[in-house]
């Protein structure tokens, strides 16, 4: 699911070099996200299911839009346990700054889901683990047997 953003709006962003954007729907919900190209000058923003369930929105659904430039240094919101441990981890923290900022938004996103914080600390120390594991690279598919939460 995802809203339309007409080419003039989106071209406002993108030629500022940064498509990451605040959108605020029906001045009730405020999330970070991206504005995306879907080809023929055409972009779009996905809603997720959360976001949908919140604002009971269904496809066709009308919906006011606001967006705005996002000046977060991450593009998400920062789980605190994974600032902790980056700052107590000067090995980990150099391979996690050394990613991409688009992995380094899911490595965030990967933490900062999850409402439990042991949960959430827990996640962070995984990632980690893994970045020192494989030399600053992430294998996905063994991150997300590694991110089960233990039994």
């Amino acid at each position: 699911y995802h809203i339309k953003v007409p080419k003039p709006i989106a071209n406002h962003f993108t030629e500022m070099g940064d498509k990451r954007v605040v959108c605020r729907l029906n001045d009730t919900l405020e999330f970070q996200c991206a504005i995306m190209p879907a080809g023929d000058g055409v972009f779009f923003i996905n809603i997720n299911k959360k976001i949908r369930d919140q604002l009971k929105l269904k496809e066709g659904s009308k919906v006011i839009a606001h967006l705005e430039k996002d000046n977060s240094e991450y593009g998400l919101p920062f789980p605190e346990e994974l600032k902790e441990l980056l700052e107590q981890d000067s090995e980990g923290n150099k391979l996690f700054h050394a990613l991409t900022p688009g992995k380094q938004r899911n490595l965030i996103y990967a933490v900062g889901q999850v409402k439990n914080t042991d949960l959430r600390i827990h996640r962070a120390m995984v990632i980690l683990d893994h970045l020192k594991k494989n030399a600053g690279k992430i294998n996905f598919r063994q991150l997300n047997q590694e991110l089960r939460p233990p039994s």
